[in-house]
């Protein structure tokens, strides 16, 4: 890949695509193929193969995707499973007819089983039942995974695919309704300490333990993987380090200068007990995360007080 190559970010205003925009950029590539949804509907196969044949991308990194927490995935399952099949489905299909060379399919570490052994080995796809509370996106990004094998193993198409660790960073969702676990608990925080509530309440039992990785670092994942991985076989991305979701709360908590109790509702769920990603693949590639929870976690409030307060 070189600073002019035809580079294609599908998704750019999401939080990965975005990051991974600024990275490019940093590193001195041209301005990437950007198009928005209403300009390219990437659920209509007749637009993204329209798109392709005109612009001729070389590179994809495909980071489009719908995505949200628990609550979103379980009261929109259809739409979850249907937008990012349809998503995954068309962009290959229309990358590998339209000559591009090299594909980069973005997957979640959701894909895993909910019991598997931790830290989580890629080996560990499809060993064992999802988490149900994701089981729809989850399923979604596997099959996009085993697409992308299916075209390089049938037509020689260098596809490669990432399994990202949780995310969190400038640009991300900070909806009540849809907004994953950092930045829901930034917002509220920030609004306890404006309105000056006493106690912030926090879904679960604080005590599922997650990794959290901030999307910059992954960026430079995804450039420093584009640029130096070929294989078929699915790469975890992420810190290797994990904390409690009470522990998440207190840093969070902390940087906002939120000084009440945090409230823990066990009648909501939890989701998997814990998930670790075993990046020593990664590591050995050269790679490795940079960016401490402490540091990324005032970055992002840091954004949100700039852009979304």
């Amino acid at each position: 890949m070189q600073p002019d190559s035809r580079i294609y970010v599908a998704g750019h205003r999401g939080l990965v695509g975005s990051a991974i925009c600024r990275r490019l950029r940093d590193a001195g590539y041209h301005t990437p193929l950007l198009r928005t949804r209403d300009q390219v509907d990437l659920r209509d196969a007749v637009a993204v193969r329209e798109f392709f044949d005109a612009e001729k991308p070389e590179y994809v990194f495909l980071a489009a995707a719908r995505v949200g927490g628990i609550l979103a995935n379980s009261t929109r399952p259809a739409e979850f499973i249907y937008d990012n099949l349809a998503i995954e489905m068309n962009v290959i299909h229309a990358a590998h007819l339209a000559g591009v060379k090299k594909l980069q399919f973005l997957g979640s570490s959701c894909i895993y089983p909910k019991f598997a052994p931790q830290p989580i080995r890629e080996e560990s796809l499809l060993t064992g039942p999802l988490e149900p509370t994701n089981e729809w996106y989850a399923i979604a990004k596997i099959a996009g995974i085993k697409m992308a094998q299916a075209y390089r193993k049938q037509y020689g198409f260098r596809a490669i695919s990432l399994m990202p660790t949780n995310l969190y960073g400038p640009g991300d969702n900070f909806d009540r309704a849809s907004s994953h676990v950092v930045p829901a608990l930034i917002r509220k925080f920030h609004e306890a300490v404006k309105s000056g509530a006493a106690e912030v309440e926090i879904w679960g039992t604080g005590s599922p333990r997650r990794e959290f990785l901030h999307v910059d670092d992954l960026a430079d994942a995804a450039l420093h993987l584009m640029l130096h991985y070929e294989s078929d076989e699915i790469l975890n991305v992420g810190t290797g380090e994990d904390v409690t979701i009470r522990e998440l709360a207190e840093l969070i908590g902390s940087i906002a200068g939120f000084r009440g109790r945090l409230m823990f509702d066990d009648s909501k769920p939890d989701g998997t007990p814990r998930k670790l990603l075993d990046v020593s693949r990664l590591n050995a590639l050269g790679w490795k995360a940079r960016i401490g929870l402490a540091e990324g976690i005032q970055r992002a409030y840091e954004w949100y007080l700039s852009n979304a307060s």
